[in-house]
């Protein structure tokens, strides 16, 4: 039993009783951080308000999707309007064609898609198309990179090449990931070899092309590049995550950064997630017509979903992508995601604290390293308990990162210029008791 008065100690009591580690999703526990999870009452703006009152400028965002920040008028009067017509029927409405005709327009070689309800049933459902469009077994995953809790991708690299296999849950048997291999991000010459000696196998190969469960790391140009050419050559199919990265990186995600770079760059099948469902459980996965077509009622790969195209979800998942579609808004996002990360970058460089960042549209990762990492290996060398003593001093001054050392941020568009230098100037305090 607790002594504390503290409303948020007292509710994570009583959550603990009814609900494993109090929390209904691991992060949320501060288990890696130490202390007391923040019980949220209310959010608006860039802001939420905890269990006590105290409010915190919010750099999480719901993980993601509020990239308008809470509470936006358009988005609250699209999803009153919808909870009036119903909360779910079951059936087929207007609204999910009008969704999916909107993300097609902004995806480039995307020619039909299915939603769903979680990031993870949309990866898992990816896998199974890449499966039975290709008719072969293995997927290609890469250490660090999540993709959601399906059992298949619940795998981690061991030593040396393209490990097989090794489950990091309890409760996945070692047979359901054995067709499962785990490569090192960003090394082009182990993709080769594993394409290589295993290409006539390989159904798909899934890839964040931003990783934001290492916090943040890129995929390089040439290993982009060469995850595409290897994949054509050998007839797997390139599965792009962008859970993350869709719509907020930029308005044609991630794939439309590296499209800059690389000619005709385009992924076989994406995976998309929070910013389409603008703050409700929503998700999709789409494709050229022939895979997708693969999919039941049509083909043999069976997926279904009870919620899937929610009506209420859709019309939230709408009414966010109006908004973030207007003029400038990517270039406003983008610069003020900028004034945020080189503010952060100058204060520990004046109080000597190695600390490495990057940023693409509103998602942005920092390092308490002297140079950005490239894969998870070099994630891992970075300074764990230091960032404890910054994510507490952060939060003791308003302010709310992720409670994890290993996860990205999110700027809104509601976050003001003076919300930004707030931060830094909470955090230059920090880094000067570092």
């Amino acid at each position: 039993m607790t002594s504390s008065t503290d409303p948020n100690d007292l509710l994570m009591e009583r959550a603990r009783r009814v609900i494993p580690g109090g929390v209904n999703s691991p992060v949320r526990a501060f288990r890696a951080v130490g202390g007391t999870p923040r019980f949220v009452q209310r959010a608006q703006g860039p802001y939420f308000w905890d269990a006590g009152g105290t409010r915190y400028i919010d750099y999480i965002g719901s993980w993601g999707p509020m990239i308008l920040g809470h509470g936006h008028p358009a988005v609250l009067e699209a999803v009153q309007k919808a909870v009036t017509g119903g909360l779910s029927y079951g059936a087929p409405t207007e609204r999910e064609i009008e969704l999916a005709e909107a993300i097609i327009a902004l995806r480039p070689g995307m020619e039909m898609l299915r939603l769903v309800s979680s990031g993870t049933e949309a990866g898992m459902s990816a896998i199974r198309l890449a499966r039975g469009a290709t008719g072969r077994s293995v997927i290609i995953k890469f250490e660090g990179c999540y993709h959601g809790h399906a059992d298949a991708l619940l795998v981690k690299a061991g030593s040396g090449l393209a490990t097989f296999g090794h489950a990091t849950s309890a409760g996945v048997p070692p047979e359901v990931v054995q067709h499962t291999m785990v490569l090192e991000y960003n090394n082009v010459a182990q993709l080769e070899q594993a394409f290589a000696e295993h290409g006539a196998s390989i159904a798909g190969l899934i890839m964040e092309p931003i990783a934001g469960n290492m916090n943040f790391v890129r995929a390089s140009v040439e290993f982009t590049r060469r995850c595409r050419e290897l994949c054509t050559q050998h007839g797997a199919l390139l599965i792009y995550d962008e859970v993350m990265t869709g719509f907020r990186v930029a308005l044609g995600g991630a794939q439309s950064v590296y499209a800059r770079s690389i000619a005709g760059f385009e992924p076989d099948i994406t995976v998309m997630g929070k910013v389409i469902g603008g703050g409700m459980p929503l998700a999709a996965f789409g494709g050229k017509r022939a895979v997708m077509e693969q999919l039941a009622p049509l083909g043999p790969v069976y997926q279904a979903g009870t919620l899937s195209g929610n009506p209420v979800a859709t019309a939230c998942g709408l009414a966010t992508l109006r908004e973030i579609g207007k003029p400038g808004f990517f270039e406003a996002l983008t610069a003020k995601t900028h004034r945020l990360v080189d503010g952060l970058k100058a204060a520990a460089q004046k109080a000597g604290v190695p600390f490495a960042a990057d940023s693409e549209g509103g998602m942005f990762g920092f390092f308490l390293l002297p140079e950005l990492p490239r894969n998870y290996g070099q994630v891992m060398k970075s300074d764990g308990a230091r960032f404890n003593t910054l994510f507490h001093g952060l939060l003791d001054r308003g302010v709310y990162i992720a409670p994890a050392l290993y996860e990205a941020g999110f700027v809104s568009s509601a976050h003001s210029e003076a919300d930004i230098d707030a931060t830094v100037s909470a955090a230059a305090e920090v880094f000067r008791s570092l």
